[in-house]
């Protein structure tokens, strides 16, 4: 059974500071990509920042210089390192793995929420 479970989510003020993870279990983070999805309130799923084949990083403009991906393939886990938040990062935060082959695993999200 696969499972990806997201931790580190809570409610903080703005320019603060959260670290995302995301363990997985019953697959592997060196043959799935990793990467984190955001769905904020009353909008549809986003990108966040996602590992590519062969280990390049694609980030949404809104994280670019804000936001790190990061990977322990040993601890099967994918971290997101969130600086300088802002209200507009208010969002469920989501883990995702995908296979070569399409097949994609998501995890149950976990909320974050940027207020003061």
């Amino acid at each position: 059974q696969v499972q990806l479970v997201e931790s580190g989510g809570g409610l903080v003020q703005p320019g603060e500071s959260l670290t995302l993870s995301c363990t997985a279990s019953g697959i592997s983070f060196s043959d799935y990509v990793p990467g984190w999805y955001r769905q904020p309130p009353g909008k549809q799923r986003e990108l966040v920042a996602a590992f590519l084949s062969g280990g390049a990083i694609n980030y949404a403009d809104t994280a670019k210089g804000r936001f790190t991906i990061s990977r322990d393939n040993a601890k099967n886990t994918v971290y997101l390192q969130m600086n300088s938040l802002e209200p507009e990062d208010t969002a469920v935060y989501y883990c995702r793995a995908m296979y070569t082959n399409g097949t994609t695993y998501w995890g149950q999200g976990t909320q974050v929420t940027v207020s003061s």
